[in-house]
């Protein structure tokens, strides 16, 4: 079994053409595994570990601290690397210090806080427009009509995850409908959609065959069509993903990129705006939509102070074009 899978594992980087025995043995040769050898280290010699990288630590009792308290040790490794010179050594680049770092971990722990509150608010706002839109028009249990979506699997796949989650939720207001209701065997829409994740929620709007309605929930987010709602609720389900793990946000590449150059209604930013993959992006739409939502929300001012407070965060890393604010997305 394991040698199966050493001939597939190489079998697409070594020609096809050498005879079976030469493909193996280059193969071979080419899949070597290294087994870990690393030890864990206690504070003192972690911190040890690093000062011979080249990391300057001011104060190394606090250092030992925030190790023991704040962050973990691996955790606040992605942090280090844009100070080091050499990624594979992990040697540092001159005047790197220990506390820059934690500050970095500071300012991405609260750019999560202040993005997580955006999202939970969108996530409420599309659960609430479709359970009334597609309610009006399908019936209280329109999610459960295969033929009302456009791929069968995708939709079983979310009535399997659906039913998952109603059978693990301590919701009252389901347990008492399923101790009162035997048919049919899930909740109506307005019960089912409270307590479905934001994931499923995404996978049954974007496959829903319905166009029109779809485009009439996207007007109420003041966009000209439901294909760019469809991107931003995709890209958005990513970011939850991340921000439900705990991981870096500021400076990652993300996979999906949100639709960011067609022409909006309510302010907005002018296309191009660097590399669509960067968090930038993502905090655009974010901020299109609550402008929709809560009109008065503070997303920009939070988001402007919590750089004023981090100037050594590099905003370039996270997609920021020059002048950012003066978009009149952010004015």
């Amino acid at each position: 079994m394991f040698f199966s899978k050493l001939l597939c594992t190489f079998a697409v980087t070594v020609p096809t053409t050498l005879p079976i025995e030469q493909r193996t043995r280059v193969g071979l040769l080419l899949f070597i595994r290294m087994r870990y050898s690393k030890h864990p280290l206690d504070y003192p010699e972690i911190l040890k570990l690093l000062k011979s990288r080249g990391l300057i630590i001011r104060n190394e009792t606090k250092a030992i601290e925030c190790l023991k308290v704040v962050i973990s040790y691996f955790r606040l490794d992605n942090y280090f690397h844009p100070m080091e010179s050499d990624k594979i050594r992990h040697i540092f680049k001159p005047n790197s210090y220990f506390e820059n770092a934690v500050d970095l971990y500071e300012f991405d722990r609260d750019l999560r806080e202040l993005i997580f509150t955006a999202i939970q608010a969108i996530e409420i706002a599309l659960r609430s427009k479709m359970i009334h839109h597609i309610s009006l028009r399908y019936g209280a249990f329109w999610f459960t009509n295969a033929s009302l979506f456009r791929d069968a699997n995708i939709h079983r796949k979310c009535m399997e995850q659906i039913r998952l989650e109603l059978g693990r939720t301590r919701e009252e207001f389901i347990i008492e409908h399923a101790a009162k209701y035997s048919e049919p065997d899930v909740p109506p829409v307005w019960k089912t959609l409270e307590v479905t994740s934001f994931g499923t929620l995404s996978k049954l709007f974007c496959n829903f065959s319905d166009n029109p309605i779809k485009k009439r929930i996207a007007r109420e987010f003041n966009l000209p069509q439901h294909l760019v709602l469809e991107s931003w609720i995709k890209s958005a389900v990513v970011l939850r993903n991340y921000l439900a793990h705990h991981s870096r946000v500021w400076n990652r590449k993300y996979p999906i990129k949100p639709n960011m150059t067609t022409p909006l209604r309510g302010n907005w930013v002018t296309p191009p705006v660097g590399n669509y993959d960067k968090l930038y992006s993502q905090l655009c739409y974010l901020q299109y939509l609550l402008n929709v939502i809560r009109p008065n929300n503070d997303f920009t001012r939070k988001l402007i102070a919590l750089l004023s407070g981090h100037p050594n965060v590099d905003v370039v890393a996270m997609g920021f074009p020059r002048n950012w604010q003066d978009e009149p997305l952010w004015r």
